[in-house]
Parts: C-alpha cells; structure tokens; sequence
C-alpha cells in the first residue's frame, strides 16, 4: 500500500490544475445549457417580427373575406367618393370629371349621362349600371343633359291636387292621416317652403311609407317653390340650421371641417360630416349649392 499510494499523492500546484480543470468542463457545461435554453437577439427578434406578420396577415385575410361575403348596395351615381369609384374600377380622371360636374350642382339622371359626363369605358359602364339606383324625382325631371332648372314634367299629373296647397283638413280624407299627421306634414312643409318633391313626405316623423304613397296618388308637386339655395361653403351655422334636414350639431360640424379643410368640392364630401343624414342628399341637394 505504501508503495502504490505515492503514485496517487499531488502537491499543491497539481490540485490546482485539477479543480481549475473541472471548473473549465462544468463552466462549459452550464454556458452550453443556458445557450440552448435562451433563444438569441435575433432569433428573439426574428419570432417577434414573424409574429406580427402573422397578426397582419390574418387581419388582410379577415378583412378580403368579409369584402368578398359583404352584401353589394345600390346606389345613386351622383354621390360616388373618391374611395368609391377607385373601389368599382374608376380611373383618377374619371372620377375627376364626375366631382367636377358635381361641382356646379348638376347631377346626372341616368346611366347614359353618367357615361357621358364621366367617359367610362361601355365593360365598366355595364358592370356597375345595374346597382345604379336614381330617386323617382328624376324619372319625373326634363333630363336635358345639363339642365339645372328646377322644373318638373306635371302633364301626368294634371288631375291631381297640388300638395303644396293643400290643407290640413284635405289631408286627412286619405286612410291612414289623423288629426295630428296632418298638421305634422303642413308644418314640415312650410318648414321647408314647399316641397320640391313628393319623396319629401317620406321625411315627415311619423309618416308610413305605405300612406305616403296614398298621398302621392291624390297629389302631386304642381308648382315647385322658388327657393334660395343655401351655399354650403358660406353659409354660417345659423344659416344652415334654418335648413330642416340639418341640425345644430350637425351645422356646427360642417363650418369646422369647412375650416379645417377648405371649401366642399361636392356634396359627396358630406358623407364625411358626423350624423350628416347622407341617406337623404338625394332631397337635401336640392336646398344646397357649392
């Protein structure tokens, strides 16, 4: 034993190589394991970015399929937006001519004269005509490509009564209007001065579309009223709010973006203006110039 035990015996600097030695191998060891357990910068940062290009990319695959799924509405070619016409195919220039025709408070009454004003090609023309929906005022209007008079074509509606004149008390020999109907719809008409067309009934509180059109068979708009357009670039809110369709909110609203944006290129613009009832331009154009 004595003599095999010599063998095994270090001295001092030969312990110290040992344990440094050891250090080493766990140091390795440990530093190997957490690199394994600890993605780097990049590979962080890589996940990350992958990460948020999936969220996008799913958000742009969601929002194609609910375009693709969302119902296709009509509507009236007048009131066409930029984004809009960029959306049915419609070149800068195209939809340019349309905002400029608009511009001098004309409209277009069918999809002849929309061709016409705008030069869309007859392929694009004939995907887009069937969603074209223009109100019955215009059907009843001399369409002269155009003309701006406030004039309506009554020879089919000689033999009715002229709702402009008419009073309370006639009103209510139609089924469906009382007492208070009728007078709702004299005040609402000498709110506005007049109507300029039937489809205005459709406005009054109250009203079913149903008896509107009873009244539309005993009346008719025999004389439209001279009325003073209000500038929607100039007018104040006061102004504005003398206008039926148009509250005070709603006035204070259109001055402001008027302000912060310069002056309305076209009546489309409105849509932009919070709680602006845009579904009823239609009718409010006729009250408003630019």
């Amino acid at each position: 034993m004595k003599r095999i035990t010599p063998h095994f015996k270090l001295n001092k600097q030969e312990r110290n190589g040992v344990f440094f030695l050891l250090f080493l191998i766990i140091s390795i060891q440990i530093g190997y394991i957490c690199y394994r357990s600890f993605p780097s910068k990049n590979e962080a940062g890589s996940l990350a970015i992958d990460s948020v290009r999936s969220v996008e990319i799913e958000k742009l695959k969601t929002k194609s399929l609910e375009q693709n799924n969302a119902p296709q509405y009509d509507f009236n070619p007048n009131f066409i937006t930029d984004y809009k016409g960029y959306a049915l195919g419609m070149s800068v220039a195209e939809i340019d001519r349309l905002l400029e025709f608009r511009s001098q408070n004309r409209f277009v009454h069918s999809a002849a004269e929309f061709q016409k004003v705008t030069q869309i090609s007859d392929s694009l023309l004939g995907a887009m005509k069937g969603r074209f929906r223009f109100p019955e005022w215009t059907k009843q209007r001399k369409t002269t490509y155009g003309n701006t008079n406030k004039t309506f074509d009554t020879a089919s509606n000689a033999q009715k009564n002229a709702i402009n004149s008419a009073t309370a008390e006639a009103l209510r020999e139609i089924p469906g209007i009382g007492e208070k109907l009728s007078v709702r719809i004299v005040k609402f008409r000498d709110r506005l001065g007049g109507f300029m067309v039937m489809e205005q009934l459709y406005d009054v509180y109250g009203l079913e579309a149903e008896v509107a059109e009873r009244v539309f068979k005993r009346y008719s708009v025999q004389n439209v009223p001279d009325i003073q357009s209000i500038n929607v670039n100039e007018a104040s809110v006061s102004q504005l709010v003398k206008l039926i369709y148009i509250r005070y909110a709603v006035a204070q609203e259109i001055v402001s973006y008027r302000e912060q944006n310069g002056p309305f290129r076209s009546f489309s613009e409105l849509e932009k203006i919070t709680d602006f009832p845009f579904d009823k331009i239609d009718r409010i154009a006729l009250y408003l110039s630019l």
